[in-house]
């Protein structure tokens, strides 16, 4: 039990990153966040050993998220959501975090909401969460291939404004390039 709830607290920042990332709204993520971790408790003996681990984790949070966005059709239209413009701010705004954060921060987070959910997502585990395309594949419960492609689709739409364009063609998995460190260092719980 011990093991569970040091795994799920290690866990937390990068699943409500996630959810944040899909849902666009911070009260929203957390929570599914929390619906999802309770899942996970209630489905303890399920648990994965091993690298299955965590990609079984994203599939759970993943999954609590997509059923909020089809039960509630309206989050598109509310007014708290606008735009993904800005990710929730960290407890601690000093000269860091204001270097960090840019307008390359700005522009990824609007070309992220503009995706379509179906690569939003892969994006969003890839990039922030750090997952490999085979653990995606896992969380999503789709093909490797389809991830790829889905990825490499992503990839092209982002890679059409210039100034993604080094972001967008990153390959490796945890690395989200200049716009996404950027973003990824904003984010946080508090």
């Amino acid at each position: 039990m011990e093991d569970l709830d040091s795994w799920l607290a290690a866990g937390y920042d990068r699943s409500f990153r996630t959810a944040w990332l899909m849902l666009r709204n911070r009260d929203d993520a957390q929570e599914v966040v929390q619906e999802a971790y309770l899942r996970v408790w209630r489905f303890r003996d399920s648990i994965p050993r091993g690298d299955g681990r965590d990609a079984w984790l994203y599939r759970v949070v993943v999954n609590a998220t997509i059923s909020r966005l089809r039960a509630d059709k309206r989050w598109r239209r509310r007014s708290d959501d606008g735009e993904l413009t800005s990710l929730p701010a960290p407890e601690q705004d000093g000269p860091a975090h204001q270097a960090e954060h840019g307008a390359l921060a700005d522009r990824v987070l609007a070309a992220l909401a503009a995706l379509p959910e179906t690569l939003r997502i892969p994006v969003v585990l890839r990039y922030y969460a750090g997952l490999s395309e085979r653990e995606i594949a896992t969380a999503i419960r789709r093909r490797p291939g389809t991830v790829k492609s889905r990825l490499h689709q992503a990839r092209v739409r982002l890679s059409a404004d210039p100034a993604l364009a080094a972001w967008a063609d990153e390959p490796a998995a945890g690395t989200a390039g200049p716009g996404g460190d950027a973003v990824r260092a904003e984010a946080s719980t508090s």
